[in-house]
């Protein structure tokens, strides 16, 4: 339905990661950048916005914008995208990604609409990295850490992506992330999965990928305690996939490996697709059953988050 899907006319919304507050509303982090600039202008101009809701599937009210790039000689100075909200232990952490340059505004303005073959876009794809900023209250402030989470390391190459992250039984925490399989620019994405002992890391990346035979991206992670086992979904380009572990070590397909096809029946009976759809998440109960699908859209010049109540 109508309430299931969060557009804005200024901004390209993208992305999505649900939490509930103390106040028992739902917040939405999710991305967003300038239309003006044009849609590759994620790279350059995103930042983390929040928007809350009384339900976890929408409607959803733009609240404040909680990360933008700091600028200057900072790690991430020039963006902040692709966010995942959690709670551990009574803290608020927020996962995300940016680059660092020392571009000017106007140079950062002609890379977005350059786009892939602009000279440099390639510096700042692949000085891209992960980091983590913490707070007491959803409301921030969000104090951020100098240096990023991880730097490429075997299995992973050039950058470090689109963090997921959830605890672990014993009380650790699982990181899956990505990077590229090879060292040559532009190689195929892999899943690589890294344990640490607190939610900021360090995390020792295993050598073992969860994902390493086939380009995959937006991993979502999370531990369903009824089932015992830690479940990804990701995107595939032609579909949304989901893989499974009971260790958080050893990966394998789920037993409904088609997580979905990136086609949606509304509540009408018309299908719902488009030209692109990625980041998908899931936001889950406290026992890890999930409860909305989360992703996004770009149809034409418009793109927005759906977020889909599942049974």
């Amino acid at each position: 339905i109508e309430d299931n899907h969060f557009e804005d006319s200024l901004w390209f919304n993208w992305g999505g990661s649900i939490i509930q507050g103390e106040d028992q509303r739902y917040y939405l982090f999710y991305s967003r950048w300038p239309r003006q600039y044009g849609f590759l202008s994620w790279l350059t101009h995103s930042e983390i916005a929040v928007a809350s809701s009384n339900t976890p599937a929408g409607p959803w009210e733009y609240e404040y914008t909680a990360l933008q790039g700091r600028r200057g000689k900072y790690w991430d100075a020039v963006t902040a995208t692709n966010p995942k909200i959690k709670r551990f232990t009574g803290t608020f952490y927020l996962y995300y990604i940016s680059t660092r340059s020392t571009l000017s505004e106007e140079e950062l303005i002609a890379t977005a609409r350059g786009g892939y073959q602009h000279e440099h876009w390639g510096d700042l794809r692949n000085s891209q990295r992960t980091g983590v900023a913490v707070s007491k209250k959803l409301t921030g402030p969000w104090n951020r850490f100098d240096s990023p989470l991880l730097e490429p390391v075997e299995p992973l190459y050039t950058l470090t992506v689109n963090p997921a992250v959830t605890s672990m039984p014993d009380g650790r925490f699982l990181l899956m992330i990505k990077g590229d399989k090879y060292p040559e620019k532009g190689s195929p994405r892999i899943q690589a999965v890294g344990i640490g002992q607190y939610p900021t890391g360090p995390f020792d990346i295993l050598p073992e990928p969860a994902i390493s035979d086939f380009d995959t991206e937006d991993a979502s992670l999370w531990y369903d305690q009824t089932r015992r086992r830690f479940y990804a979904c990701f995107h595939a380009h032609t579909h949304f996939g989901m893989i499974t572990s009971t260790d958080g070590i050893s990966w394998g397909k789920a037993r409904n490996y088609l997580f979905s096809p990136k086609d949606f029946k509304s509540a009408d009976g018309s299908s719902f697709s488009a030209e692109r759809m990625e980041r998908p998440n899931v936001f889950t109960d406290e026992q890890g059953i999930p409860l909305v699908f989360i992703s996004s859209y770009r149809k034409g010049d418009t793109t927005g988050i759906f977020t889909i109540p599942l049974k």
